[in-house]
C-alpha cells in the first residue's frame, strides 16, 4: 500500500487509474473513504470568488465522479468474482455487499414461498413490511392519518421527525412531504 492518509485529486486518480488496471481488487488504505470525505468536505467549507470558485466546483466534481467510479469498479468486480475475496475490501463496500447479500436472501426466500405454495407465508411478508416502521422528516405539515396499521399518526409540522408505517412512509416521501431519515448506529 503506497498512498498515505492525505488525498488529493492526483491520489484518488492514480487509485482509480490502478484499479482499472486490475482485474483483482486493489488495497487502499482502510480509511480511505473517511479521508476523502475530509478531503471533499474541506473544500467544500472553502470560499473562493470568481474563478477560483469555479476551480473549486470542478475539483470537487470531480473527486466525486473519481469516487463513483471507484466505488462501480470494486463492487462490479467482487459481485462479477467467482472467488469472493474480501481481504481487500474496505469496510463502506463491505456495507454496501451485506444489502445485496440480504437482497438476495430475501429473493430467493419469495420465491421459495411462491413455487412452494405458501401463500400465508407471502401475506404475512406482506402484512409484515406494510406495518414495518420508518422514521421521517416531514418537509410540509400534515394533518393526521391512519396508518397501514390502522393506527392514528399526526398532525405533523414542518421539520417534525416521526416513526410510521413503511407503506404511509413511501406515500408521503414519493409526494415530497417527507424524507426518510437514516439512523446510524
Amino acid at each position: 500500500m503506497s498512498e498515505t492518509n492525505e488525498i488529493d485529486l492526483n491520489k484518488l486518480h492514480h487509485i482509480v487509474l490502478r484499479e482499472t488496471e486490475s482485474d483483482s481488487i486493489q488495497e487502499i488504505n482502510p480509511d480511505f473513504y473517511r479521508n476523502l470525505s475530509d478531503f471533499i468536505g474541506d473544500l467544500k467549507k472553502q470560499e473562493f470568488d470568481g474563478v477560483e470558485s469555479k476551480i473549486k466546483e470542478t475539483i470537487i466534481d470531480t473527486a466525486t465522479e473519481l469516487t463513483s467510479l471507484l466505488i462501480n469498479i470494486r463492487l462490479d468486480k467482487i459481485i462479477k468474482s467467482d472467488n469472493i475475496d474480501f481481504k481487500n475490501l474496505l469496510d463502506e463496500e463491505k456495507f454496501i455487499l451485506d444489502a445485496e447479500e440480504e437482497q438476495r436472501e430475501r429473493t430467493e426466500m419469495i420465491l421459495s414461498a411462491t413455487i412452494n405454495g405458501k401463500s400465508k407465508f407471502l401475506e404475512s411478508i406482506s402484512q409484515n413490511h406494510k406495518t414495518k416502521t420508518v422514521v421521517i422528516r416531514f418537509l410540509k405539515e400534515v394533518d393526521e392519518i391512519i396508518g397501514a396499521d390502522l393506527e392514528k399518526y399526526g398532525p405533523f409540522k414542518t421539520e417534525d421527525i416521526a416513526t410510521i408505517p413503511y407503506e404511509n412512509a413511501q406515500a408521503l416521501i414519493a409526494k415530497n412531504i417527507a424524507t426518510k431519515v437514516r439512523w446510524e448506529d
